[in-house]
């Protein structure tokens, strides 16, 4: 356990598990993700400022839920997502399928260029000075 900072409330808690927020946060965004959730469930297709006012949290908490994929846009080409990496519009997380996919490639191409260069033997000369 470390001791660290809450990223929401900025309060000292002791993390476990590199978590960010306390305990107390951690509850308070569950609590406001449900009732984003129970609002959706009974009106599927409401935009974010009808989630906000129905909800009464905020527009910013529940874009956050989007791009943590807790939840996510039913209709095509909202304007409310987009890509951080291309700018096309998604329905939920921080990129669209394909650049996820290029991400998840360049990734591992550059994991297993890292292995290969750790097994490849260093050369060392040295310098005798007499």
């Amino acid at each position: 356990m470390e001791l660290t900072n809450c990223k929401e409330c900025g309060r000292m808690f002791g993390s476990e598990n590199g978590e960010l927020y306390c305990s107390k946060c951690r509850v308070d965004d569950n609590a406001d993700f449900k009732k984003v959730r129970e609002y959706l469930y009974d009106n599927p297709g409401a935009s974010v400022q009808e989630v906000a006012e129905g909800t009464g949290v905020s527009e910013t908490l529940i874009i956050k839920f989007l791009k943590q994929e807790r939840i996510e846009i039913i209709e095509d080409g909202n304007s409310i997502l987009s890509c951080e990496r291309c700018s096309k519009s998604i329905k939920t997380g921080r990129y669209c399928e394909v650049c996820k996919a290029e991400i998840k490639k360049e990734l591992t191409q550059a994991v297993k260029s890292l292995n290969e260069g750790k097994g490849s033997k260093v050369k060392y000369h040295s310098h005798n000075n007499k």
